[in-house]
């Protein structure tokens, strides 16, 4: 049996990613930074007969991404599939004229170091199975940068970059990697955009291993 790691695990989307490779017969590796909500999540994907179990750590601290990571594959099975998506905290989204240098820094912490640590850790074992999948569901200010949300539009732009050059250097490797991009937010009301429906869309990812970037609906002009 082999695992799926969230990290940024959560009630809405991650809970249903969880779930959808679950009955696939997946493990799963719940990783954020709340002990005791992990442990509910994890509870909740018992009682629906998936084996689970959270690995607390917070995204922007690398050292205790690695160290998660590691406990996960060693308890559950070797991490097959991650997905990194973690929710971007409301101090990194400032105006363009309001942004400093500082209020960068949290960001490019969580959306691109975080993202190369949390590869770079899996990918040996990826590598031994011969097979891995690595999955980034964004919003459109990951391809659509927004003056109101900077911290955030900058450091996805960074990611989406990091994730794209991974996506063509790791597909002789039999390691897909894909963005899903979804332009009007999570659970939001419309179907296609309900975390149960995400999370199909990102099953469909991982299973039919084709281009980078997928969007939910085009994005409007």
């Amino acid at each position: 049996m082999t695992t799926l790691a969230i990290v940024g695990a959560g009630p809405g989307l991650g809970l249903a990613v969880a779930r959808r490779f679950g009955r696939e017969g997946f493990s799963v590796a719940l990783i954020a930074r709340n002990q005791e909500k992990l442990d509910d999540l994890a509870d909740k994907l018992a009682s629906d007969g998936v084996r689970a179990s959270g690995f607390s750590a917070d995204a922007r601290d690398r050292s205790a991404l690695r160290a998660a990571l590691d406990q996960a594959a060693e308890e559950l099975g070797p991490i097959e599939v991650l997905q990194y998506s973690p929710v971007p905290a409301r101090e990194f989204m400032k105006p363009a004229l309001e942004t400093s240098p500082d209020d960068l820094l949290g960001p490019i912490e969580m959306s691109i170091l975080g993202p190369v640590t949390a590869v770079q850790q899996v990918l040996p074992g990826m590598r031994e199975l011969g097979r891995g999948t690595i999955l980034f569901p964004n919003g459109a200010s990951a391809v659509r940068p927004r003056g109101a949300v900077t911290g955030t539009s900058v450091a996805f732009a960074g990611e989406s970059a990091y994730a794209h050059v991974l996506h063509d250097a790791l597909k002789p490797e039999n390691v897909h990697v894909a963005q899903l991009i979804i332009p009007l937010g999570i659970g939001g009301g419309e179907p296609d955009h309900e975390p149960a429906a995400l999370a199909n869309r990102l099953f469909t990812l991982h299973q039919e291993r084709g281009q980078f970037r997928t969007f939910v609906r085009p994005l409007e002009s």
